[in-house]
């Protein structure tokens, strides 16, 4: 479903009446149509499925590559940063750290192929433990590996800036699928990494 530019120029000028402004005044001529240009470029991940990003960002290597007997190697990116909004209050999820792992399956997706995939899912409506399930879906389809780990760590404006206004409330969010899930010793060696 493609945004529409329009409608939210539409509704933001409602919604600056409804708060009492006036939307015809000077610093607030040009809002919803700025608003809808912001909305556009933050939220295109809605744009798209996690099948079609799967796609845009499916490339990988194998022909460079031996993993046969190799399935305790472990890919992992750390510190990816992204930001999100909460689908509760359309606030802000900030300081966003996303960390990807996986044990390649005779195949290795391009570093900055994680990065693209954990940015794009951000830029929707979401929450965080969603994030990490998306990314990790996305990953298992790229690499055909079942082992991958999404671990996130992030800021709420919907807790810091609002409600019980509590500053530097960091949330984490772990999602594990495969043998990060059910091997002990490699769970802990993903915590070692992450550390």
């Amino acid at each position: 479903m493609a945004i529409n530019k329009k409608e939210i120029e539409k509704h933001i000028r409602g919604i600056l009446i409804a708060l009492g402004e006036d939307p015809d005044r000077e610093g607030l001529k040009d809002t919803p149509k700025r608003v809808a240009n912001m909305y556009e470029e933050v939220f295109m991940g809605t744009n798209y499925t996690n099948d079609e990003i799967a796609e845009i960002f499916g490339k990988t290597f194998e022909e460079d590559l031996d993993v046969k007997g190799s399935n305790k190697d472990i890919v992992f990116m750390k510190d990816i940063e992204i930001f999100s909004h909460c689908e509760h209050h359309l606030a802000l999820m900030y300081n966003m750290k996303v960390s990807v792992a996986y044990i390649p399956n005779k195949k290795v997706i391009g570093l900055s192929k994680i990065a693209r995939i954990a940015d794009m899912v951000g830029r929707r409506l979401q929450l965080q433990e969603r994030i990490g399930m998306d990314i990790a879906y996305i990953i298992q389809r790229v690499t055909d590996s079942e082992d991958v780990a999404v671990i996130i760590e992030g800021e709420h404006a919907c807790m810091t800036a609002r409600g019980i206004k509590k500053n530097n409330t960091k949330t984490i969010t772990t999602t594990l699928k495969g043998r990060f899930e059910t091997d002990p010793i490699l769970n802990n060696k993903l915590m070692m990494l992450y550390k």
